[in-house]
Formats: C-alpha cells, sequence, structure tokens
C-alpha cells in the first residue's frame, strides 16, 4: 500500500467518524461516552494523517 492510498483511507476513515459523531450528537438517546470515544478516534486519525503529510 502507498503512502498516498493510507493517508486517502485515513482520511475515508476520518470522515465516516465525523459523520458517526453527528448523528449520535442528534440523537435524543445516544450515550455522551460512546460520542467521547468516537471524537477520540477521530483525533487519532487526524494525527496519523498529519503525521504522513509532514
Amino acid at each position: 500500500m502507498t503512502i498516498s492510498s493510507h493517508v486517502s483511507e485515513l482520511k475515508r476513515k476520518h470522515d465516516a467518524l465525523s459523520q458517526r459523531v453527528e448523528e449520535a450528537q442528534r440523537s435524543p438517546g445516544s450515550d455522551d461516552l460512546t460520542v467521547v470515544e468516537l471524537k477520540k478516534q477521530k483525533l487519532r486519525l487526524k494525527e496519523e494523517i498529519s503525521k504522513f503529510a509532514d
């Protein structure tokens, strides 16, 4: 797997997590801990993406 394809995959996963966070925040029965965990996963992906961008 090339670096660019790896970064593309990470960005795709980041976008999917963004959508899941938005959906969870709009849902009245969503668990705050779940939202926090999803945001942490997003942050980890963002950090990994920026590591490759440097």
